[in-house]
């Protein structure tokens, strides 16, 4: 009985779909197409390759909810003659999400183009403005499903359901928009912030198409603020991260910091380490959604990223529920051997 209360649950929310919000990363800095089309291309090196993966639920569900994303994008000089360095970017983002209780999934590819005005003579200064386009598809497999009147008393969940259920895979299109402001300061500080507007046309998500009018996916607003702050000789630096979302009725607020300090004599090897808290509101009430910690290690090019959310709720039910998650990124042709930092 059990069994079939959960998946009913889980199959009402998915085929109604009437309040629809984005999956979301922890660590948002380090998928940045999707957190902002501006930041496409917004690197010093001239290709860059990143991917994340996130499970959730792992104490809960015997098959947890999994994300993953793999994004790449390109760097390179905005053609004419100009005196400052403007350029230009190119990026191609793969996203998947995936509920294994009732073998629900998400799966998206999205093209963005992003492009980067220098506001200054020393190029220390960029206005980016990005655009960022994709197609979208949602699947379940019914076959996971089991409704009540498929038990025939003695064997099992063995007859045909008489339920009526629509097609189970549709897809459609999808357009966000992206402005990145960035600045240096000294030698290697630095200041970033951004604003974005994703699913500008409100598509809509029903497995019903058109029999269900009025639903939709929310336009999202998002602001995004990052700063790297050098500390006493600059071997160790203060990032703190601020990203603040809303989404129809739904809002939430990450915010924190990382401590970064440089290993050995050249600094290219550096180890961070830091948390923040993410407060949500929904429609009926507003609360602390997890509590975040993260360690992170650099190598020349190479940053890994692990963090941990902590549910405080669920914590009063005797729950160790929460989710992990586990990002690498490379910078190719990397141009300041100074200083890599994980940034907007």
């Amino acid at each position: 009985m059990k069994k079939i209360l959960l998946y009913s649950a889980f199959l009402f929310v998915l085929l109604q779909n009437l309040a629809a919000q984005d999956q979301q990363f922890t660590q948002f800095y380090a998928s940045p197409l999707m957190l902002n089309p501006g930041l496409t291309g917004a690197f010093e090196g001239r290709y860059r390759v990143g991917t994340i993966y996130r499970d959730q639920w792992k104490k809960v569900l015997d098959n947890p909810i999994r994300t993953f994303a793999v994004a790449s994008d390109l760097r390179f000089d905005a053609p004419g003659k100009r005196v400052h360095d403007d350029a230009i970017g190119l990026g191609l983002m793969f996203f998947t999400d995936k509920v294994n209780v009732v073998d629900f999934s998400t799966t998206q590819i999205a093209l963005s183009l992003a492009y980067h005005k220098s506001l200054s003579a020393d190029n220390r200064q960029f206005l980016s403005l990005g655009i960022q386009g994709g197609l979208t598809q949602r699947n379940v497999n019914y076959e996971s499903l089991e409704f009540q009147d498929e038990f025939d008393g003695l064997s099992g969940y063995v007859l045909p359901t008489g339920e009526v259920l629509p097609e189970n895979n549709f897809a459609y299109p999808d357009f966000n928009v992206g402005l990145n402001y960035s600045a240096r300061f000294g030698r290697t500080g630095a200041f970033f912030a951004g604003l974005a507007m994703h699913h500008i046309m409100e598509p809509r998500v029903s497995f019903y198409g058109d029999d269900l009018p009025g639903e939709k996916l929310y336009r999202k607003l998002s602001a995004q603020v990052s700063a790297n702050i050098p500390i006493g000789t600059s071997r160790t630096s203060f990032l703190p991260r601020v990203l603040f979302a809303q989404q129809g009725p739904h809002m939430q607020i990450n915010a924190g910091a990382n401590f970064r300090t440089a290993l050995g004599k050249y600094g290219s090897t550096a180890f961070h380490i830091g948390g923040w808290l993410r407060p949500v509101r929904t429609e009926s009430s507003f609360g602390l959604d997890a509590v975040v910690a993260l360690v992170g290690i650099e190598f020349n090019n190479v940053l890994f990223g692990l963090s941990y959310d902590l549910n405080p709720n669920a914590l009063s039910f005797g729950q160790r529920q929460g989710a992990f998650e586990i990002s690498i990124a490379y910078l190719g042709e990397y141009q300041n051997e100074e200083i890599l930092c994980p940034k907007f």
